[in-house]
């Protein structure tokens, strides 16, 4: 029981940690719906920004499973849908 205790602890740290770093200049998050949140760093004189998602991944280890973060980064731009539809939302630059 301590060790699932410290697991999800730990997984809850490692979040906060990732939520809470502090972006870029320029750069904007939303927080909540289908992900943890979801960053954009700043836009970049070509007009792309780079727009991180972080999620919730289960990890199995036995009684002791938990969940983990888990960043992922995808290049942005006005012009360019996104490879990944889950990075769609919203289709402009999050500003902060």
């Amino acid at each position: 029981m301590k060790r699932c205790i410290v697991g999800v602890l730990a997984a809850t740290v490692m979040a906060v940690g990732l939520l809470t770093a502090a972006p870029q200049a320029a750069a904007g998050c939303l927080y909540g719906g289908p992900t943890l949140g979801r960053c954009d760093g700043p836009v970049q004189p070509d007009g792309t920004w780079e727009r991180c998602l972080v999620v919730a991944q289960w990890v199995p280890r036995g009684a002791s499973s938990y969940l983990a973060p888990v960043k992922h980064c995808q290049p942005m731009s006005l012009g360019r849908p996104p490879a990944d539809p889950n990075f769609a939302e919203p289709p402009v630059h999050i500003d902060g």
